[in-house]
């Protein structure tokens, strides 16, 4: 048996930037974002229609509100063909946000050399630098902005004289102040933004990595349980069909019996099968028969009597209530210890060795020898399952061929969380079968 090892998943791989490959930000939308966000945490391919246009109209209407009293020009034709280039921009804020940014502050600065009046204008250059910013374009964000900054720093104090409008005066810098503090809340704001939203995303990714371990965890335990059943059952199938067929002509009674053997033990591994089945069909529910535990010891002793093993159970300690989790790794451990004596030894006797001490249950399964297969102590997906099960308690568990040709497993398991009396349970049959 090859020896196969689950990895854990390490969830999605980040893209440069910080963000997960396939999680975008936590609003919903046909691509991931209210307005077309894609898998990756980008806007996709629509076009922002709706908010361009709210935009727009906000722009459009305010400016024309706002620019009484003003004295600066009028609002004419090249005006408002300015006020429609610096929105109009944002419709490709999502495919090209430099060009956005870019193109809606160059738009805004000329408008504002022209001596236009102030007004919303200022709302499309938030929204260009918001859209780059949160893209992951920050430097043209932040030169965009800058540029307008120095721009109508330069105009409204010193190349006011060939400006429009005519006699216009330097602006106080109580203007500039406030337009400085503008800037910088939009800065500040939109880095916020883009935060709030690597760290959604962030959230996002580590919940679907989690989500993606669970259910390898469960997949992985499904696989145990179906090759525990699986393999002790068809080895004792298996050596009861070469019985069968050997004693056929000469002895019809044992063939018989060998034949009801295989009949109860293909009976048993289906009932077990199905149960495993019906847990994965409706997950969360409780099982409708309860899981093998060490009360069934005595059935694996008779399915290895079937198959011409000889097996002598001993008990040390007093017996003590086992958690469910420990009772079914100690039944599934002690199967698959006697389904490779089965398999892979040549002797037809094994000691099995239960220590009931302190917080740990020992376990000891041995046999004689010699291997009869290519390796009697293979790494092979029975004894690995068997450490998984283990490991997953806190237990440990060590296998591994004698040195007088036989084959040894033992192993200690919690009795509950914490324990770490393992003593008690190391002088009994754990400590009975090493050597």
């Amino acid at each position: 048996m090859q020896d196969q090892r689950a990895h854990p998943s390490a969830g999605p791989r980040p893209e440069p930037g910080g963000r997960g490959r396939g999680h975008g930000p936590p609003w919903g939308g046909r691509h991931g974002g209210a307005e077309g966000y894609d898998g990756r945490g980008r806007r996709g391919d629509r076009l922002p229609w709706p908010s361009t246009l709210v935009v727009g109209v906000i722009v459009m209407v305010g400016t024309g509100a706002t620019a009484h009293g003003q004295g600066r020009e009028p609002l004419g034709l090249v005006a408002r063909l300015l006020l429609v280039a610096a929105v109009a921009v944002l419709l490709v804020r999502h495919r090209h946000p430099v060009v956005a940014v870019a193109g809606t502050s160059a738009a805004t600065l000329v408008y504002l050399g022209l001596g236009y009046p102030y007004g919303p204008v200022f709302l499309a250059v938030a929204v260009g630098c918001f859209g780059a910013i949160v893209s992951g374009h920050r430097k043209a964000a932040w030169w965009s902005l800058g540029a307008l900054w120095a721009g109508h720093l330069l105009a409204a104090h010193w190349l006011y004289r060939w400006l429009p409008p005519k006699g216009d005066g330097p602006a106080p810098w109580a203007q500039e102040a406030f337009v400085t503090a503008w800037v910088v809340a939009i800065v500040a704001a939109a880095e916020l933004l883009r935060v709030r939203r690597e760290q959604w995303a962030a959230a996002r990714a580590e919940r679907d990595a989690a989500e993606k371990r669970r259910a390898d965890e469960e997949r992985l335990r499904m696989a145990r349980e179906l090759h525990d059943v699986l393999a002790h059952s068809i080895s004792v199938i298996n050596v009861q069909a070469g019985v069968g067929l050997a004693l056929l002509d000469s002895d019809p009674e044992q063939a018989r019996t060998a034949l009801t053997t295989i009949k109860s033990a293909s009976k048993e591994a289906l009932g077990e099968v199905r149960q495993v089945l019906e847990n994965l069909r409706t997950p969360g529910d409780a099982p409708r028969s309860p899981a093998p535990g060490l009360d069934r010891l005595p059935e694996l002793v008779d399915q290895a009597a079937g198959a011409g093993l000889t097996v002598t159970v001993e008990t040390d300690g007093t017996r003590v209530p086992v958690p469910p989790g420990a009772d079914l790794a100690a039944f599934r451990i002690v199967q698959e210890a006697l389904t490779n004596v089965v398999r892979h030894s040549g002797s037809r006797t094994a000691r099995v060795g239960i220590a009931y001490g302190g917080a740990y249950l020992g376990l000891l399964v041995d046999d004689e020898g010699p291997a009869t297969g290519d390796e009697a102590g293979g790494s092979g997906n029975g004894l690995v399952g068997m450490r998984e099960r283990a490991a997953a308690l806190g237990g440990t568990i060590d296998a591994g061929p004698r040195s007088d040709g036989g084959f040894r497993v033992t192993a200690e398991l919690p009795l509950r969380p914490g324990g770490e009396d393992g003593p008690a349970a190391r002088n009994g049959a754990g400590t009975e079968g090493a050597s």
